[in-house]
């Protein structure tokens, strides 16, 4: 393959020697390779991805070591041998579904799973979790990776998602996918090097990258266009601050900005996700310009709520719109140091390999693109097991009004009892103690949390997870209440009842009575989301799906 261009600009011819004007004059020295005369290094021409490679590899490898390191502390708990959606239990069903036909039920959900022990899930779980924790962490401090590594990590990573079942169907999975996908073909086959000599960085690949968050950015422009009335009456942002999965504490005073900035707010963003998408295919400048607005973008997104580490990732696809001439600043200039080193080089046989993952994701692509053309367009979806290409989206929808679930516990052995006293459990993160100041948590993510906000829009039986989790907190089981921030029977008897009661919850007004309280959140009562449950209750329950049945502690 034709290498991307010089990296550097070419050492200029040394000076011809002046002749000695005065005695005690030395000729002056030739200048070292990578430096001009003065002695200073040469600058970074444009065209050239050697250090970008080193930024993007380095980018991605945070985002998977934050993903594996939320599966490490949080899957035992979900989906473990006793998690609230055990993956035993739904690998056992996809293996009923498909009758045994062994290429059926691996390409259904593909995961190394299919090849290890269920006796020990929990241990297989964590396994793969440290593995992929430890593979992140050395491409991050090194900057090195070769496609082994990257190949080992989207594996990793695939096995989990495909059998995390609800805890793991945001978007930003199939995402990390598609873009850890593209990881792979960034790096040489075998080289440690932050800079492979023979293995140049890749325009197809690069090409991919543009493309990504091309499709990223456009289909959630689309999908708002497309969707909700108030993107397009410019109104979405008066609920979003406060309705948003997990607010943080920003969005509490972003919230009770003027109305103006809200419209400036939402047609910014129309701008941004439907306009200045095509600027990366209108030449070097503006595809600089189209990475620097989205990494900024992005960054706003960060600081205003707690979208787990989907901005972080978007953010990685931006990169690719940099050059070794823009990125270089980043990067030490002393003499042998990465800009030094950086080479003109070749090689034909990852021409091949390169061009067939060109060819992969242009097909790949084809039922994507139709989808963001189509009227009815769906986000966030994949068309293939794999999650190579996806779709992509988000708020399509906004809801104008927040409703939480709070979980109460009672030790009274009668829930009906007019002086029954009942207990709230706090979460980690989600909206409960009207005191608590919201979280600030990006770009870690708290997937129980989030599924409670989810939940709150349905019924219980629309989420039986939520009725596994009361069965836990009946038996104070530890595992379970990890995921918690507060156990209120800690250090005694577990409750005798556990309900699910349904709040409507509105920021406090900054300066108004309830904030002068102390509290950033107020609400009032919808009603029961479900009924007061006991053991005795649940038995049947946890029996018909093949759920362990906790025992107290």
């Amino acid at each position: 393959m034709r290498s991307d261009g010089p990296a550097m600009a070419a050492p200029e011819e040394p000076l011809r020697r002046r002749k000695a004007g005065a005695a005690g004059l030395a000729p002056e020295s030739p200048p070292g390779p990578g430096r001009d005369p003065a002695g200073c290094p040469a600058r970074l021409r444009a065209g050239t991805f050697w250090l970008t490679r080193i930024v993007l590899l380095k980018a991605l490898a945070f985002v998977y070591f934050v993903a594996f390191l939320v599966a490490f502390h949080q899957n035992k708990q979900l989906i473990g041998d006793r998690g609230l959606l055990p993956c035993r239990v739904y690998l056992r069903s996809v293996q009923q579904h498909f009758r045994g036909k062994s290429w059926e039920t691996v390409s259904y959900a593909p995961t190394v799973l299919w090849l290890l022990d269920w006796s020990h899930m929990d241990f297989n779980l964590d396994a793969l979790a440290l593995l992929g924790l430890g593979i992140s962490s050395f491409i991050l401090v090194s900057g090195c990776a070769n496609m082994v590594l990257m190949a080992a990590l989207w594996v990793l990573y695939t096995s989990l998602v495909n059998v995390g079942q609800i805890w793991y169907s945001f978007g930003w999975e199939s995402q990390l996918l598609e873009t850890g996908f593209l990881g792979i073909f960034l790096c040489p086959l075998w080289t440690l090097s932050p800079l492979p000599r023979g293995t140049p960085t890749s325009r197809i690949v690069l090409w991919g990258y543009r493309w990504l968050i091309f499709r990223i950015m456009l289909g959630a422009g689309l999908i708002k266009i497309r969707g909700d009335q108030c993107w397009r009456d410019l109104t979405c942002m008066d609920f979003h601050y406060e309705t948003q999965p997990v607010p943080n504490p920003v969005a509490y005073f972003l919230h009770h900005s003027p109305w103006w900035f809200h419209r400036f707010e939402t047609l910014s963003n129309h701008f941004l996700e439907l306009v200045v998408p095509f600027f990366v295919f209108l030449g070097r400048q503006m595809c600089i310009l189209h990475g620097a607005l989205q990494i900024l973008f992005q960054m706003v997104l960060i600081i205003s709520g707690n979208l787990s580490f989907l901005n972080w990732l978007t953010i990685v696809p931006s990169l690719a719109c940099f050059d070794d001439a823009t990125l270089g600043f980043l990067f030490p200039s002393r003499p042998g140091c990465l800009k030094d080193q950086v080479l003109r080089m070749q090689s034909v046989a990852r021409h091949t390999v390169n061009l067939a993952l060109g060819v992969l994701v242009a097909w790949l692509s084809v039922p994507v693109v139709l989808n963001l053309l189509s009227p009815r367009q769906v986000m966030n979806s994949s068309f293939n097991p794999l999650r190579i290409v996806n779709t992509y989206g988000a708020f399509g929808s906004i809801t104008k009004e927040r409703t939480e679930i709070i979980l109460q516990g009672t030790a009274s052995p009668n829930a009906s009892a007019p002086d029954a006293k009942w207990e709230d459990y706090e979460f980690k993160c989600k909206p409960g103690d009207l005191r608590r100041r919201p979280c600030l948590i990006s770009p870690y993510h708290h997937r129980l949390d989030w599924l409670m906000w989810f939940a709150a829009f349905q019924t219980y039986e629309h989420n039986e997870w939520i009725i596994h989790l009361a069965g836990k907190l009946l038996a104070n089981d530890a595992q379970a209440l990890s995921l918690l921030a507060l156990n209120p029977f800690a250090g005694r008897a577990p409750p005798r009842w556990v309900r699910g009661e349904h709040y409507r919850y509105k920021f406090s007004r900054p300066g108004g009575t309830h904030a002068a309280e102390g509290k950033w959140w107020i609400r009032k009562r919808l009603g029961p989301y479900f009924p007061p449950l006991s053991f005795q209750d649940l038995k049947g329950y946890f029996r018909s799906r093949e759920w362990p049945y906790p025992k107290p502690e």
